[in-house]
């Protein structure tokens, strides 16, 4: 059985496109018309691909209920295209952004690369070589994938994870805003792409307990980027 993938959108012609598109790629899909029926959903799904203008409950406030019972990644994929509506919805716990329109290949390659990443998130694949990579209170388990401050789990999407785990491989390597995004999000670099990057690190640095005003584990280096010490 293929990944099961959540597609909400209050237009229905949509919905049916999308899903006929994500059919024919062998995954399982479920719909949702408005975001209250999307977070009902929500739970068991290895993706979900939600609309941001809906009726009841818009796909920001959607998104940050949906972050409350799973982890899985979630794609955007909506008109509403300016920087600050991008930073809203990375900000509450969007993986990616796709613009309307937009074409059927670049919506597929989104989608395999999301749900790879979840796949080796959740264990579902091998991880790269190592086992456990421990520095100052931080235990970052490939195996399990977890993350543990200590001795506490430190609940982080899979994006967010895949950020602290390149930095930690590669501790004092400054990461530019560039190398960042086309490591993990796999796609072309924009300006654009900063607010992502800046969003996911201050919510990452928030996750483990880090004051914003002297990070411990993520250093910002002012023009070049960022590194794990």
């Amino acid at each position: 059985m293929g990944s099961r993938i959540l597609i909400v959108d209050d237009n229905q012609e949509i919905r049916e496109v999308v899903t006929v598109l994500l059919e024919n790629e062998g995954y399982e899909v479920e719909e949702a018309g408005d975001g209250e029926a999307a977070v009902a959903k929500a739970e068991d799904m290895d993706l979900i691909i939600l609309d941001v203008m809906m009726p009841k409950m818009d796909g920001f406030k959607a998104c940050r209920q949906i972050r409350e019972v799973t982890n899985a990644p979630i794609l955007f994929l909506t008109a509403k295209t300016m920087d600050q509506d991008k930073a809203l919805g990375f900000s509450s716990g969007g993986d990616d952004y796709l613009a309307k329109p937009f074409s059927y290949n670049e919506l597929i390659a989104r989608v395999k690369a999301l749900l790879r990443r979840y796949c080796i998130y959740k264990g579902k694949e091998e991880p790269q070589e190592g086992d456990q990579i421990i520095m100052h209170d931080l235990i970052i388990s490939r195996n399990s994938n977890q993350v543990k401050k200590k001795e506490e789990a430190v609940n982080l999407t899979e994006m967010e994870y895949q950020i602290l785990l390149l930095l930690a491989d590669h501790p004092k390597k400054i990461f530019s805003n560039q190398e960042l995004y086309e490591a993990i999000w796999k796609g072309p670099y924009m300006y654009s792409a900063n607010n992502t990057i800046m969003v996911h690190i201050r919510n990452l640095r928030k996750k483990l307990g880090v004051d914003p005003q002297n990070p411990v584990y993520i250093k910002t280096v002012w023009g070049k980027g960022y590194r794990f010490d």
